[in-house]
């Protein structure tokens, strides 16, 4: 399995590796390639032969967002992969001082339609999904913010701790002992539900008419012409893996939400975010590099 995530997703997938180990009887081999937001893994398995011995565990980065966000894609995300399943999403969110003159989303728009041009809001970098919400709230709600890119995650939570930056958009999990100090507040997730585990917590769309979240999944795939018998029986094993109580335990320790889809599912969500993602990008403004 050619993995193009890391960090606390690493966890949750190498014990799957390690239940598909015991399923098949052979050694699943993890190898992370994250290079390039995924792209470099994702290559990797576009090129290998569909025999099911070589899988990518991708992410929505690759797939659906990389081919509108760069000059040079080398693969196509329909043509060279055989989606199997999809198998959750992290829990993303926005995050801001707790001195910050908001403490809702529906605040912070309306800070902003007050103050144009005075609210700036930190993501991981330009064209990410982080970056992507921020923008699908600008164009619904026609408010004027300002855009700061930071190179590492840990330097945005810096500043916004400290009151340099009031907004972030970020993955919940890096941020969680941040949170239970005090030192950051939770203003809303930009998935499609509320996480159980903060459930006061509203989701983006609860407050923000007309939001529609940009993708932020997770998911195997393998190379294009995948055999159906292959294709379903890895759906079905997995299927089974994720709906491991244990594995759920684990999922929801660092912030992962697992959901599982049919390989049909799967596929007519890719096209779908192909077109979306398409929209916010241009609306944006944001050029391939």
């Amino acid at each position: 399995v050619v993995m193009s995530v890391s960090g606390g997703a690493e966890v949750i997938m190498r014990i799957v590796g390690q239940k598909l180990t015991e399923t098949f009887g052979q050694p699943v081999l993890i190898d992370i390639q994250s290079a390039a937001a995924g792209a470099v893994g994702a290559e990797m398995v576009a090129k290998a032969p569909p025999d099911g011995y070589t899988l990518l565990l991708g992410t929505s980065s690759a797939i659906t967002m990389r081919p509108h966000l760069a000059r040079n894609t080398p693969y196509d995300p329909i043509r060279d992969f055989t989606p199997i399943i999809r198998v959750g999403e992290a829990v993303l969110c926005i995050a801001a001082n707790p001195n910050a003159p908001f403490s809702t989303v529906k605040g912070m728009v309306e800070y902003a339609r007050k103050n144009p041009g005075k609210l700036s809001y930190g993501t991981s970098g330009v064209g990410t999904n982080h970056h992507l919400s921020a923008e699908i709230i600008r164009q619904v709600t026609g408010i004027n913010w300002v855009h700061v890119p930071y190179k590492t995650a840990p330097q945005l939570m810096n500043d916004v701790i400290s009151g340099q930056i009031p907004v972030s958009f970020t993955i919940l999990a890096t941020i969680t002992s941040n949170v239970k100090a005090g030192k950051i507040r939770v203003l809303g997730v930009y998935n499609a539900k509320r996480y159980h585990l903060i459930p006061d917590v509203p989701t983006i769309a609860e407050e923000v008419p007309g939001y529609e979240p940009p993708p932020g999944w997770m998911g195997y795939l393998g190379p294009g012409g995948l055999p159906a018998p292959i294709v379903s029986r890895l759906n079905g094993e997995l299927t089974r893996i994720f709906k491991d109580p244990e594995l759920q335990a684990r999922a929801d320790a660092i912030g992962f939400m697992l959901t599982t889809t049919t390989p049909e599912e799967f596929a007519g969500s890719l096209k779908n975010e192909l077109a979306t993602v398409g929209r916010i990008v241009k609306g944006a403004g944001i050029q391939p590099e």
